[in-house]
């Protein structure tokens, strides 16, 4: 924690924010309750948030204390001077070593809770990965979001086949907790 800036490490299972009839026990209610005071950017509902990160998803999130450092934060995501990374745990074995998938996400026809790749009518996804570890029946794999669509990991790698372990929603095969950890790299705020 800095003046201008929190780094905090969400738990699987907690909210970023109220909203989809979620109104308590979000990171926002915890860090208001902390903190007193966040950027107001974003209004009251997600104050300080200046990315999101799944409420399944174990990750790190920077948030922003002030308004100076989440005009910052906003920039560099945007400049693409800050990136998203994840680490994901797959279902299955995939072939490449690394890449970049390149579709567009949209509402899945079929189940409008969930996002898909979709032929048209969607927004670009643009994910960079490299595999981290092989396993027998796994792969652990390294992402950098180019983009930042909703479940657009899951949507992309349930799509070929690949679902994240424990993501029931997307077609994995397994229980247990989503194998998805986020982390925001970033450089000082100017």
């Amino acid at each position: 924690e800095t003046d201008d800036i929190v780094v905090v490490n969400k738990p699987r299972g907690m909210a970023v924010h109220a909203g989809a009839g979620v109104t308590s026990g979000t990171l926002v209610n915890a860090l208001l309750y902390r903190l007193h005071s966040l950027s107001g950017i974003n209004g009251a509902l997600r104050p300080g948030i200046v990315h999101r990160i799944d409420k399944d998803t174990t990750g790190l999130l920077v948030v922003a204390k002030n308004d100076t450092a989440h005009l910052s934060l906003a920039r560099q995501i945007e400049e693409k001077s800050a990136h998203r990374e994840y680490l994901a745990l797959l279902e299955g074995v995939l072939k490449e070593e690394r890449g970049r998938v390149h579709t567009l996400i949209g509402r899945d026809p079929k189940d409008r809770l969930k996002m898909a790749v979709v032929r048209s009518g969607g927004r670009e996804a643009i994910t960079d990965f490299d595999v981290a570890e092989r396993f027998p029946a796994h792969t652990l794999v390294h992402f950098v979001l180019q983009t930042g669509r909703t479940h657009q990991i899951r949507a992309q790698f349930s799509s070929r086949g690949l679902p994240l372990c424990g993501d029931r929603k997307y077609g994995a095969q397994s229980d247990g907790p989503l194998g998805l950890w986020s982390c925001l790299l970033y450089t000082s705020p100017s």
